[in-house]
């Protein structure tokens, strides 16, 4: 084939880089339970984080800065809400590591609210995002405590996750379909 003025290079991009193609699991998280709501399927919500706010600039209405914050107590864990008239609860959590999950991420106070949460009977557990593995897991709360509960390690090995946990695969909508395991569990429609 002959093209006006000869042929020409075509230039190719070689050092194409694919990090962050996707949202962060949280934004995912929060999508997710924006549809299901939409549908009205589950009501599900991103709990605040508990802060106090000290200082604050105030130039005009529209431009309020705050200057100084904290903490006021720990927060629990990152969502919760009803399903099918249970009560849900769960951590969301994603790490860059392919080999395990580092136990530091969960601190003492969301473990002892993951416990009472699974005593009383709620329906509670993680997901883990493994982001270079592309890789997201629910694992429950009970396997959780069980891993912690008799090993020593001061993290969760992937292959923990692989026998114990349900892998989430990625749709479009909703992005992260985690009540498709919770139904699968606790039996639904």
């Amino acid at each position: 084939m002959k093209y006006p003025g000869g042929i020409k290079k075509i230039k190719t991009i070689s050092n194409i880089s694919y990090k962050n193609r996707g949202m962060s699991l949280e934004n995912d998280l929060n999508d997710t339970n924006d549809y299901y709501r939409d549908i009205d399927k589950a009501y599900i919500y991103k709990k605040p984080t508990p802060i106090k706010i000290t200082k604050v600039d105030y130039p005009s209405r529209d431009k309020t800065v705050i200057k100084e914050a904290f903490f006021t107590i720990p927060s629990t864990t990152d969502y919760n809400g009803l399903y099918k008239g249970k009560y849900i609860d769960f951590e969301a959590k994603e790490t860059k590591s392919k080999s395990s999950f580092p136990l530091a991420n969960i601190h003492p106070h969301q473990i002892e609210h993951i416990r009472n949460i699974f005593n009383h009977e709620g329906i509670v557990f993680l997901i883990v995002r493994f982001t270079t593995l592309n890789k997201t897991f629910l694992l429950l709360g009970k396997d959780f405590l069980e891993y912690i509960d008799n090993n020593t390690r001061k993290s969760i090995p992937i292959n923990y996750f692989e026998d114990k946990a349900y892998l989430i695969k990625d749709n479009y909508n909703p992005r992260v379909d985690y009540l498709k395991i919770i139904d699968n569990i606790i039996g639904g429609k």
